[in-house]
């Protein structure tokens, strides 16, 4: 064993592939003042007994991107380090038995193409072609991805830890990590078996003990340890060594070559959490003990694939723990709580195929002080302190480790560890059969209606939003959106910090509310909110469900030496919007407040009922409509004061198809750490005079523009994702989409490459559709009616 240094510019915890990626890249950005703690030997935690398979695609263009790159670095990584990797780009097959599986397949070979990937729809005779051991008398057909591959898990890690030593990284086998000294805030120093080593900068990849580091530092790394399976077989006739990855996601099962036999696994439906009283340590090259009852739904589906194996001895047995995320996403970057502590984490059986592009982006953002692509899918920061309750989590946990091959049906909501954050109305809104969803753990209202079956075509509830959506645009609709992150910002520099951090002019009277972007330094959007200035030095900021602690993180570091205080106010309002051309007479009848008075853009007190609540005239579907924000503990008298009214209630999809009608973006689909306000048609909202964070890059000429787009033919539906194409080539992608029945067929908003564009066709599954693209809205209510 290496002797311990007493100082480390950065100190990685956990010697997997994850934290051999990162020492490997800080390395190679010129970082070397680097130790790599691993409490036993290196890969000796989960990543050993991985399966190695590399899959280039994932749900979004930066995670692709992610992932493409740890392809091209595993591919060079033998010439460069002398070490053998394993690396083999032999290709996936994935194969469908049903139609609606080829659906998603069809849209997955879409969204690759559009995204780099080279992809390829097959016949079930081609995927035989391709995979001849295979049975194939019930496949419907597959996609053929042929830059995919496999890679040997113990030896890429070897490889990149050689890469960084060779640099000047110190590795450090036999050395257990217990405790994190933070300071102010700020990580100071690291506590182990031998010592203690003061850090500039510690990095979290410890696997699934990466949740126990945490919480030494007050961090919140939310991830859960389950069983996971796989076995190899004995030599099976024709099985060579460059036949494909087979996935037949519908089986739960994957297929792997390896020494003439195959590798079998996959990803049980329900899973078995483990590890619910710690991990246990010592925990070097381990495994659980054997259990077919649980894997016999995998293996009862791989005969069924493979019918060989049915006669066809199995080699070993392999039940490793591998920790996984309360959404099957991987936790990357800084973590909220404390500076200078990152997490490269939670890979969800995915590590091998992430860990290139993930060590890399986390290197960088260390480098530079912030991300330097969208790593949002992957942000640690999408999860709050209530994420770590380790009985949610293993809950939780039952679900999203069979995610990996569930149908990934648009609007798909978890079930399992709900509900947890609930609106003081919930049990109003149950009573009145609320079809809830859940973001952020808030169990939020997506309609009302019972729930219907998931579909790739037009969906059953459609009837039902659409009746909401009417309601709302001929008469007024009532919304409980109290999941929006709402924060105070207060003190005597208050102004002049959000003037830096916002692209609007904050500086406003007290009562005026200003919609704005948060930038970072490349111009690219950090999120979009309301600030509404209701004291002299004091704000209350509202953002979007999901982003409200990356947005908390964001405004409380670029504070900088302003004297202002950021305190999140989330649980303590309650916000019910009224939204509609009737909606000023109906709030009208219930307060002796003058609605007529409210210009566009104005907030203040006014009583309803019996309380008194701050009235915000602000519109995210188009009409006239006001934001109630109530105190939590008045809001269940305000919502009754309401509904006696005799307002028609809605949920959400009625708001995600008006807010797209109306072309209103959102951010995370239309804006994101690399979309400009150029980009993203918001110019109108950025200062003219600069003097915002990003100002020298937020207005440079954009290499795509966000468009609208609407189906000529009113049958076909968009749901998201699908690919835009102008003479057979992709030119662009949707983002987000609806049926619009104020216009009768699917509305969407998406990124085109050409500003200029006015028709393209719209790939749906394989079919595709002609559509016009505009940069203006499709839909502009009366302009009388919502201004006056």
């Amino acid at each position: 064993m290496k002797a311990l240094p007493s100082r480390a510019q950065v100190v990685i915890i956990g010697g997997g592939i994850v934290g051999a990626s990162v020492a490997y890249h800080l390395a190679e950005l010129g970082w070397t003042d680097v130790v790599v703690l691993e409490q036993g030997q290196l890969s000796c935690g989960t990543t050993w007994h991985a399966a190695g398979l590399v899959g280039q695609l994932r749900g979004t263009e930066s995670m692709t991107r992610l992932i493409r790159y740890s392809t091209d670095l595993y591919a060079r990584l033998e010439a460069e380090t002398g070490f053998g990797t394993g690396w083999k780009q032999c290709g996936s097959v994935s194969v469908a038995r049903t139609r609606e599986r080829m659906t998603q397949l069809r849209r997955t070979a879409a969204q690759a193409r559009n995204h780099g990937v080279s992809a390829e729809v097959i016949t079930a005779a081609q995927a035989q072609e391709l995979w001849p051991v295979m049975r194939v008398d019930d496949v419907v057909g597959g996609v053929w991805l042929p830059g995919d591959g496999k890679a040997n898990p113990s030896d890429l890690t070897q490889a990149l830890a050689r890469g960084a030593q060779r640099r000047g990284v110190q590795v450090i086998e036999r050395v257990r990590v217990t405790g994190v000294t933070v300071k102010d805030g700020v990580v100071r120093s690291v506590s182990t078996s031998e010592g203690e080593i003061e850090a500039g900068y510690v990095v979290n990849c410890a696997g699934q003990w990466a949740k126990e580091i945490g919480r030494m530092a007050g961090v919140t790394v939310p991830l859960h340890s389950a069983e996971h399976f796989y076995v190899v077989t004995e030599q099976i006739e024709g099985v060579r060594p460059d036949l494909p990855v087979l996935r037949d996601p519908d089986g739960y099962a994957y297929f792997k070559e390896e020494v003439g036999g195959l590798v079998v696994g996959g990803f049980e439906p329900d899973a078995k959490p483990w590890g619910m009283d710690g991990i246990p340590y010592p925990f070097e090259f381990q495994l659980l003990e054997e259990d077919w009852d649980q894997f016999s739904i995998i293996m009862e589906n791989a005969i069924h694939r493979v019918p060989a194996l049915e006669t066809t001895g199995v080699r070993m047995f392999y039940n490793g723990p591998e920790s996984f995320t309360p959404d099957n996403m991987f936790l990357l970057g800084e973590a909220p709580e404390v500076r200078g502590f990152f997490v490269g984490a939670g890979f969800n059986s995915a590590g091998i195929a992430s860990a290139g592009g993930a060590g890399r982006a986390l290197a960088e953002w260390i480098v530079n002080g912030a991300p330097t692509s969208d790593l949002w899918p992957a942000d640690l920061r999408r999860f709050a302190r209530w994420a770590d309750n380790d009985t949610w989590l293993r809950d939780r946990v039952t679900e999203t480790l069979g995610l990996h091959y569930a149908m990934s049906w648009p609007n798909k909501e978890l079930e399992t560890a709900r509900p947890l954050r609930r609106s003081p109305v919930h049990h109003l809104l149950a009573a009145a059969g609320a079809c809830f969803g859940s973001k952020m753990g808030w169990e939020r209202v997506n309609y009302f209606g019972t729930a219907t079956p998931y579909t790739f075509d037009r969906p059953e509830w459609q009837p039902r939003v659409n009746a909401e959506i009417n309601a709302c645009r001929t008469q007024a609709a009532l919304f409980d959106q109290t999941s929006f992150g709402k924060f105070t910002l207060k003190g005597r520099d208050a102004a002049a910090a959000l003037q830096w951090l916002c692209t609007a002019d904050v500086d406003v009277e007290v009562g005026r509310v200003v919609y704005t972007g948060l930038l970072n330094d490349r111009g690219g959007y950090e999120s979009d909110l309301t600030v509404t200035r209701v004291a002299h030095d004091e704000y209350l900021i509202v953002t979007g469900s999901a982003q409200s602690t990356r947005d908390f993180d964001v405004i409380s570091k670029g504070l900088g030496e302003h004297r202002a205080v950021l305190v999140d106010a989330t649980g303590t309002y309650a916000v019910f919007s009224v939204m509609g051309p009737k909606s000023r007479e109906i709030l009208q009848s219930v307060s002796k407040a003058d609605f007529s008075a409210f210009a566009v853009g104005s907030s203040r007190l006014v009583d309803l009922g019996y309380a008194t609540v701050r009235a915000t005239r602000m519109t995210y579907v188009g009409e006239l409509g006001w934001e109630l924000y109530v105190p939590s503990e008045f809001a269940v008298t305000v919502y009754e004061s309401l509904l006696a009214t005799g307002l028609t209630q809605a949920g959400y999809y009625a708001i995600e198809a008006m807010r797209i009608e109306k072309g209103y973006r959102a951010w995370g689909r239309e804006l994101g750490p690399e979309v400009t306000p150029a980009a993203a048609g918001l110019r109108f909202t950025c200062k003219k005079t600069g003097g915002y964070r990003g100002a020298d890059r937020a207005m440079d000429d954009p290499d795509r523009h966000v468009v609208s787009i609407v189906l000529d033919d009113p049958e076909a539906h968009l749901w998201g994702g699908e690919s835009l194409l102008r003479d057979g080539e992709p030119v662009g992608y949707v983002t987000s989409a609806a049926y619009s029945p104020t216009l009768g067929t699917s509305v969407a908003l998406g990124f085109v490459s050409d500003a200029a564009m006015e028709k393209a066709q719209v790939d749906v599954a394989g079919e595709m559709y002609s559509a016009q693209i505009s940069r203006k809205a499709p839909y502009d209510p009366t302009s009388s009616r919502v201004k006056a």
